[in-house]
């Protein structure tokens, strides 16, 4: 058996076992150890300014805010800002007919992007903390109390929920395969979260002390930025597992592959342009569960180039077999997806597993040659989930 080929099988194997199962074994094995208890208490209801960044938004703002209002929290200490970012269509006619005491429209005239958004609406806003959704994303009424009870403890200094995709009557590979990564990605949230220090936020759910907010910078990630920032401090982030949004799966494969890559590529330049903020286990924790699995492509590639080095050997022909069946499952859910309307969900994860490593790759080689993403054009296909239009999560 060649033992250069063994070495790079071995090293494959290693870097995906470590990323995939080592890192969550060793979380669990530290929140054991040295676990965060927050003091939180459900009486506590500070004031909360709700934000909201919007471009052409008409499909949904209107629901958007009449369910937050909704809210199951003390009128006088909730409002909400919405920023609309040169919108084109009636989002804006929209928004004015709701405004009131609880409900601000800030109108960009030029497009400046959703940070820049948010940062001009931060200036305006009056609440103890701020918190961020979008303008797509369904949020039970009982969400805010979930999680600003947390808040209560002094050394909290941001709280995020979970991300869920509504369930449809024909589930699309893509559907299927996000819900998939979602579990795992809140399972990884639970185990940061008895450490107090959960790496980055769900975007569409999350919330901050207005005394922590840092202005954004125009072409990284808000739900990256600011919770990196934040636990950098030396401020606790938490995870409410109770607290979730619900979102309109894309069934695109070209829209969730551009959006992985955008993500993907903010968060390489986020991890370069923050990095004397990371410091011991955020540290560790960024490399293990961002920065490796951002990667995975080329422990994959060994895996497959040294199976094909020793494929003369029955153990390692058989690997090569499994390998390629994979990769055949990936490729047949992309035809079907593609090509028959996505209704084949038997192919989702290896689809999905490999669409999604594929763009994370691209998007940090992108982001490496100098491509920003300070604007961008939001999933068309994930818009336009009205309350009961798709059912329940």
């Amino acid at each position: 058996m060649k033992v250069i080929p063994l070495a790079l099988f071995l090293a494959g194997l290693a870097w995906l076992a470590y990323v995939y199962f080592g890192y969550p074994i060793l979380l669990w094995i530290l929140g054991v150890w040295k676990r965060f208890k927050p003091e939180s208490r459900d009486d506590y209801l500070p004031s909360v300014s709700v934000l909201i960044s919007a471009r052409n938004e008409e499909k949904d703002i209107g629901w958007k805010i009449a369910e937050t209002l909704n809210w199951d929290y003390p009128q006088d200490r909730l409002d909400i800002l919405v920023a609309s970012d040169a919108s084109e269509d009636r989002t804006d006619e929209t928004i004015r007919a709701m405004c009131g005491p609880r409900v601000a429209l800030l109108r960009l005239e030029q497009r400046v992007g959703k940070n820049e958004a948010l940062n001009r609406l931060s200036q305006m806003a009056r609440g103890d903390l701020l918190f961020f959704t979008d303008a797509n994303s369904h949020i039970q009424p009982d969400c805010l109390r979930r999680m600003v009870r947390h808040f209560a403890d002094a050394r909290v200094g941001c709280v995020t929920g979970t991300d869920r995709t509504m369930k449809e009557s024909s589930e699309s590979a893509i559907g299927a395969g996000e819900k998939t990564y979602w579990g795992y990605e809140s399972q990884l949230q639970r185990l940061e979260s008895r450490l107090g220090s959960v790496l980055i936020c769900f975007g569409a759910i999350f919330c901050i002390r207005r005394s922590l907010y840092t202005p954004l910078q125009a072409d990284l990630a808000n739900d990256l930025e600011l919770p990196i920032r934040i636990g950098g401090a030396g401020h606790a982030v938490l995870f409410e597992p109770d607290a979730f949004a619900t979102e309109k799966a894309t069934h695109s494969p070209k829209e969730e592959f551009n959006r992985r890559r955008r993500i993907c590529g903010q968060g390489a330049l986020g991890f370069w342009r923050l990095r004397k903020t990371f410091r011991g286990m955020r540290a560790w924790q960024f490399i293990s569960r961002k920065l490796l699995r951002w990667l995975a492509l080329a422990p994959l590639a060994l895996l497959l180039g040294s199976s094909l080095a020793m494929a003369s050997h029955p153990l390692f022909r058989a690997i090569l077999a499994a390998q390629l069946f994979f990769y055949a499952m990936a490729l047949l859910g992309w035809v079907l997806t593609s090509f028959r309307g996505g209704d084949r969900v038997i192919f989702a994860l290896p689809f999905y597993f490999l669409l999604v490593n594929i763009a994370a790759f691209i998007g940090i080689i992108e982001s490496c040659r100098g491509r920003r993403y300070s604007v961008w054009e939001v999933a068309s296909l994930t818009r336009g989930a009205e309350p009961g239009r798709t059912g329940s999560p």
